[in-house]
């Protein structure tokens, strides 16, 4: 085999890795899906290996498929930001920036930042949990992350932002919501009370049960819903008392927030990158920009 027949089989079974399906893998490189398949049987035969179990038309890699597919996604991740080098040159204010975030309500404000010194880079925006933030970033699918927790992985540069409280917040009928009015509220007046909280994994919801651990408070969580928005709906309907960050709280007509005094009830946000990506021309940008940020 060829180099140049390598690197397009290589390339197709990348492809295939990061698209799911041979259908999608085709259709992002530009090919039929007869010639990606061929590709990849190509090099199966070539070396002797089996890269996929094929279970229908479901794929999934062999135990060789997977160290494979770690090289060629750093290979080719790193052809990609040559090209992105090469093109910040050119095209001085160009390019695409894929970020994953835990919500948007921090995200939101370092984009705006960072369009005002590059208005025509375009940013895709996707959601999840801290733990797949995590394994995209260092998996090269993804270039930056905004989570709300500081991470300790050798592949990965991490810078914190600033400091966001959490809110308790209850329906207006509740009788925490008249107390409020009386006097300062304490941890303690959580006592034995029903909450909304997020999925477990929420580093919200782990934050605050820790915080409710270490001060001896217990409530009982009688339902988990999988949104803020959800939560939200929930506590407004009278299901229980939520909590969410400061900067993600909305105002509701049927809603209040309870403050208390606690310090220890807060997150602190973080944006991450690989650390060998850190000098890629537009993710150092966006950094710079995050820097400036910082509270």
């Amino acid at each position: 085999m060829s180099s140049l027949s390598l690197l397009a089989s290589l390339k197709a079974f990348d492809a295939t890795v990061r698209e799911g399906t041979m259908s999608d893998a085709a259709r992002s490189l530009g090919l039929k899906q007869p010639t990606l398949s061929a590709h990849i049987a190509r090099l199966e035969r070539q070396y002797g290996v089996e890269l996929f179990f094929r279970r229908g038309r479901r794929l999934e890699l062999t135990e060789f498929g997977i160290s494979l597919s770690e090289c060629t996604r750093r290979a080719f991740r790193a052809e990609e930001d040559a090209l992105s080098l090469l093109s910040a040159v050119k095209f001085r204010s160009q390019g695409h920036l894929k970020i994953c975030a835990v919500g948007p309500y921090n995200v939101t404000p370092m984009i705006k930042a960072f369009r005002e010194r590059r208005p025509q880079v375009s940013i895709a925006v996707d959601l999840s949990d801290s733990r797949e933030i995590v394994e995209r970033i260092v998996d090269f699918r993804g270039d930056l992350g905004v989570l709300v927790h500081g991470v300790e992985d050798p592949h990965l540069h991490c810078i914190p932002v600033r400091r966001q409280s959490l809110v308790v917040f209850a329906p207006v009928g509740h009788p925490l919501a008249r107390l409020r009015r009386r006097r300062a509220m304490t941890l303690h007046d959580l006592q034995g009370q029903d909450f909304v909280l997020r999925e477990e994994g929420s580093t919200t919801r782990r934050v605050f049960e820790e915080v409710l651990r270490q001060n001896g408070v217990a409530v009982r969580v009688n339902l988990e819903m999988g949104s803020r928005e959800a939560v939200r709906e929930a506590v407004a309907q009278g299901l229980g008392l939520g909590i969410v960050a400061d900067r993600a709280y909305v105002q509701d007509t049927r809603l209040v927030k309870l403050p208390l005094q606690c310090e220890a009830l807060a997150t602190h946000v973080h944006v991450i990158c690989r650390s060998e990506r850190r000098s890629v021309p537009l993710i150092r940008e966006f950094l710079d920009t995050v820097e400036r940020l910082r509270t």
